[in-house]
């Protein structure tokens, strides 16, 4: 009997001990609710660029190029178990254009920053068709697939009218504004984590290919003839590439790869220094290559990952000011 009495007062003393860890977790949440905004223009520019990256690729190529018959199936587009909206209309390349331009005017909509609550699901709904039915894709599309996803719970939550406008402060957190704001801050940190581990899952494989190992893959990327450089780029950095000096980019992108994940537990002061590292490898790529759209894409996950959500961006404030400041002149001008 005592036995049994002594189990059940360490069962309750167990049972106070996980309601104390649990309350430790409601109170942590609740601060960081309260001080920390995640309905920014923040994540609002990285929505934009996200949505321009797809319009680029969208609106400058044509059916034709995406949805084609592959070595494994003469049906285009994929609609195996999709809800895509390219396979709502019949495999003519005429009503594939027609959705392509019905996607590029609801994404500039989407880039526009209007409606996140809206356009959220519509933007996840474009680039998850993409990724789904699309033959032809680069890394830019999977992002764009996995970072609109992401971002949903953000968007849904998001009452504003516009992703650029500042949210109102002096309205009183209450409960329910609480909740949202947890449920947005833990989409935001779970994106911050995929970008983390995508640089780690990146910079692992690398070091399973010799040629990363022995400094030299970037010689063989930049030298090929389909995938590599123009020739005007290609001859201006061929005597690096034909020299020792080649392991510097390829050694250096891998160090670069691996800092960046270690990002993910740096302090916030600190996170603008790998921000313009990242951006810099990037545009690189994005001149030298051509990947733009993936760079974009890129650029946009980035700024989740590396810009603090809190931290508003004054330039959209500033511009908007200085817009309806010489509106209201000229506006007088012709009044006088």
């Amino acid at each position: 009997m005592e036995r049994e009495q002594g189990k059940h007062r360490n069962a309750i003393k167990s049972y106070e001990g996980d309601c104390k860890m649990f309350r430790k977790i409601g109170v942590f949440a609740c601060k960081l609710a309260t001080s920390v905004n995640p309905w920014t223009n923040v994540y609002g520019l990285a929505r934009s660029l996200l949505a321009i990256a797809m319009v680029l690729t969208l609106s400058m190529n044509d059916a034709r190029v995406f949805f084609r018959p592959s070595s494994t199936s003469m049906i285009y587009p994929a609609c195996k178990e999709s809800i895509s909206m390219f396979c709502m209309v019949p495999n003519d390349y005429l009503y594939l254009n027609i959705v392509r331009w019905i996607a590029v005017i609801l994404l500039l909509i989407v880039a526009s920053g209007w409606k996140p609550k809206i356009t959220g699901i519509i933007h996840w709904w474009i680039a998850y068709s993409m990724n789904v039915s699309a033959l032809t894709l680069d890394g830019g599309e999977q992002v764009n697939a996995v970072l609109t996803l992401l971002l949903l719970p953000v968007t849904l939550t998001d009452s504003r009218g516009w992703h650029w406008q500042k949210y109102d402060s002096s309205e009183k957190p209450i409960d329910q504004i609480i909740s949202k704001r947890i449920i947005a801050l833990i989409s935001v940190f779970a994106i911050r984590f995929q970008i983390a581990i995508l640089y780690l899952h990146s910079s692992i494989a690398k070091l399973f290919e010799p040629t990363w190992l022995d400094g030299t893959a970037v010689y063989y990327f930049l030298s090929d003839p389909m995938l590599g450089l123009p020739p005007f780029f290609l001859r201006l950095v061929n005597p690096i590439l034909t020299s020792a000096l080649v392991v510097i980019p390829t050694w250096g992108t891998l160090i670069l790869q691996m800092l960046l994940f270690g990002a993910l537990f740096a302090p916030k002061n600190h996170w603008r220094y790998y921000l313009i590292a990242a951006l810099l490898l990037h545009e690189t790529i994005a001149i030298m290559l051509g990947l733009v759209t993936f760079s974009i894409s890129m650029s946009a996950a980035l700024i989740l990952f590396l810009v603090p959500v809190e931290r508003e961006f004054e330039f959209s404030q500033k511009y908007i000011k200085i817009l309806i400041k010489n509106i209201k002149v000229n506006i007088l001008k012709k009044e006088l």
